[in-house]
């Protein structure tokens, strides 16, 4: 089972931009223990820097002095879309790193 990992950017004026990436997981690791590894090292219980995480930015193609670099987490969930190139475990280290 693969993982999916949804995400979105929110500019200052509220408009939003979604995406996801899929997470192959052959050591099935839980769920629940990816999730408090994501939510535990986001900024604010909330944001992340989609480079530092090294994940696609979703900004949108015209900034504005009040946009931002953060992106929002949404959920994370297991998935039978056949994306998942890298692995979760190499994910996890990279953010437990930054």
């Amino acid at each position: 089972m693969n993982l999916k990992f949804n995400y979105l950017y929110r500019d200052a004026s509220n408009y939003k931009n979604y995406g996801s990436v899929i997470f192959s997981n052959p050591n099935s690791i839980p769920l629940i223990l990816i999730e408090n590894a994501v939510r535990g090292n986001l900024i604010d219980g909330e944001f992340f820097s989609s480079e530092d995480w090294q994940l696609p930015d979703l900004f949108f193609e015209v900034k504005n002095s009040d946009d931002h670099i953060w992106h929002e987490f949404e959920s994370i969930e297991a998935t039978n879309e056949n994306l998942g190139s890298c692995l979760i475990e190499d994910f996890l280290i990279r953010i437990l790193l930054k």
